[in-house]
């Protein structure tokens, strides 16, 4: 039985983008748009370039501004900042979610690679500011980003999360490959399943997953 599975979680761990709002939000699609205008504006290159880079760092370091920090030294407030302002109006509030996030028992954050000013006018705008005891974003984790294990263990020791007694909820698979390292149960939150001997779970539907556990 599922619930059997997170009888002992106490403490819940949510990423943000594409994980507590729907991947057809796209806000990705805008924030894509703005890191490479920013890569164009700082590094003086064209379009394409910008988007190889934007690409190849992430896939190499785990962020665009990972990348563009160890290559460029690139001072990550400026940039942070303004690929982070977007249009939000189109979010619609989940208040079905939101009493699922709520009812599960123990302690809940939100530890996303955007940051936290970010994330909670995400939060705000699904209606979700009110069910989370802390946010916490990139910059806490001192700009290292998931999924290294620095990263991890600096905003884990910031909460006192102890993973034998979490859970971590995340649309990146390769980002679960720490927490569940780390003794956590790890739930995969993606349209489509992906095999991995460190995603325990998967859902398509987040409250519907929840709603299983309490």
């Amino acid at each position: 039985m599922l619930k059997n599975s997170f009888c002992h979680v106490t403490q819940w761990v949510f990423d943000l983008d594409n994980t507590l709002y729907p991947p057809e939000a796209r806000l990705f699609d805008q924030i894509e748009v703005k890191m490479s205008a920013y890569v164009m504006a700082s590094l003086g290159v064209d379009q394409t370039t910008a988007d190889q880079l934007r690409r190849d760092y992430w896939r190499d370091y785990g962020t665009t501004l990972a990348g563009l920090m160890r290559e460029h030294n690139v001072d990550p407030g400026p940039y942070l900042f303004d690929v982070h302002d977007i249009d939000l109006s189109h979010l619609n509030k989940d208040p079905a979610l939101a009493s699922a996030i709520d009812t599960l028992p123990g302690r809940k954050i939100v530890y996303t690679n955007g940051t936290a000013p970010y994330a909670r006018q995400v939060l705000a705008a699904r209606g979700l500011d009110q069910v989370f005891e802390a946010v916490y974003g990139v910059e806490e984790a001192n700009f290292l980003p998931k999924p290294e294990l620095e990263a991890f263990e600096t905003i884990f020791a910031l909460d006192g999360i102890q993973p034998r007694q979490a859970a971590m909820f995340e649309d990146e698979a390769r980002n679960l490959q720490v927490p569940h390292s780390l003794g956590m149960q790890t739930i995969h939150v993606a349209p489509a399943p992906v095999t991995a001997p460190y995603l325990q779970h998967h859902t398509n539907n987040l409250r519907q997953f929840l709603e299983l556990l309490v």
